[in-house]
Formats: structure tokens, C-alpha cells, sequence
């Protein structure tokens, strides 16, 4: 016969276990509350961008890697025609095209029918895409989500991480002064692995 008092003090815990779980959600929510949501996360900082030898978006026959990325200061875009805020994020794109910005797209987990005709459709502003169809460049990248981008500089190491969409906003305040800065040091031809030169990035990049 089960004891009566044993049966009570088990039910309290379970009862507990999902209060104690619904407690801590609302400490980090209210942890949140008023702090930028745009993160930039350390840990896809100051590395190169991961090798790949992928396909190429529009003719999946033909693979790229790193040796294909552009030589000066870039953004790498992860987008997915399934992604609602890559369609509010891809007419500034444009514009930054028309102003002869590169931007290399990572077309993220996406089927390549719904994705090239996602550019058809919107207009094409990279350089080129190319499918990482189950993710693993984009995890290798830092990744946490669609849209991200990251801003690349001359020696191929990424120095800004932007989560979410890039919009006329946060270009001219973060973005742009960023991308000045590492291709005037291009321009220099500056080390860029120097402690002051990674500090001064690291201020003008964050």
C-alpha cells in the first residue's frame, strides 16, 4: 500500500517544477527589458570566415569557397526566402548595390526554386549567393538566426555581427563607419592584427 503522506510530497514537487521553470522565464524577461536587442556576439569576432566549397546559388553545378569572396571589406548575408524580415531587409540591399557595396549571400536551409525566385522576383544585390542547404557554414559562422550579417575586412576576418535586418538606421550609425574604417586600413595596407589597430576596430565596429 502506498504511503499517503509520500504520494502528497511527491505531487508538491511535481506541482513546483513548473512554477520554479515559469518563475525563472519571467526574471530573464524583465532582465531584457529596456536593453538592445541587437546584439553582437562576441564569439564571431576577430576569426576568419569559416572555409566552404559550396554550391553556387544560381548554378548549383558549380561550387565556391573562400578564395571567391571579394578582396576588400564585405558583407556576408544569411537570408531564406522563408525568412519575412529578409523581404523588409532586401530593398535597402538594393539601394547599397546601386551604391557598389558587396555583398555575398548565404542562402540559409532554403529550397533553390523558392530562392532563386526570391531574387528574381526582388532583384539580385550580391556579388553571388551560395546554398548552404543544411547549415553547417552558417553554424560554423556564429549564426544564431535569418537575417544576420557580418561585416568582413580585407585579410578576411570577420569584425561586426549584425542580428537582424541591416536597414538605412543602423547602416549609417554602425555599419557604414565600420566598413570606412576597414577599407581605409585596407587602402594602408595595415596590419590588422596590431593590439592598437584591433582596438580601434573593435570601437568603430562594435
Amino acid at each position: 500500500m502506498s504511503d499517503p503522506l509520500m504520494s502528497k510530497s511527491q505531487f508538491k514537487v511535481w506541482f513546483l517544477i513548473p512554477l520554479i521553470v515559469f518563475l525563472g522565464l519571467i526574471v530573464m524577461f524583465f532582465a531584457r527589458l529596456g536593453k538592445d536587442t541587437n546584439v553582437v556576439f562576441d564569439n564571431a569576432l576577430n576569426r576568419p570566415v569559416p572555409e566552404f566549397n559550396l554550391p553556387l546559388l544560381s548554378d548549383p553545378d558549380i561550387k565556391v569557397t573562400n578564395a571567391d569572396l571579394p578582396k576588400t571589406p564585405f558583407i556576408i548575408n544569411v537570408w531564406g526566402s522563408w525568412c519575412p524580415t529578409c523581404y523588409e531587409e532586401h530593398p535597402f540591399f538594393m539601394e547599397l548595390h546601386q551604391q557598389q557595396v558587396p555583398i555575398v549571400g548565404v542562402n540559409y536551409k532554403d529550397e533553390l526554386d523558392k530562392a532563386q525566385e526570391y531574387l528574381t522576383n526582388g532583384g539580385d544585390p550580391y556579388v553571388f549567393s551560395f546554398r548552404d542547404f543544411d547549415g553547417s557554414f552558417a553554424i560554423d559562422l556564429g549564426l544564431t538566426g535569418a537575417p544576420e550579417s557580418f561585416i568582413v575586412d580585407t585579410q578576411g576576418n570577420i569584425r561586426q555581427h549584425i542580428v537582424g535586418e541591416i536597414s538605412a538606421d543602423n547602416w549609417q550609425s554602425r555599419i557604414k563607419p565600420c566598413m570606412d574604417l576597414l577599407t581605409e586600413m585596407g587602402q594602408k595596407q595595415a596590419a590588422l592584427d596590431t593590439p592598437e589597430i584591433t582596438k580601434q576596430i573593435a570601437e568603430v565596429c562594435k
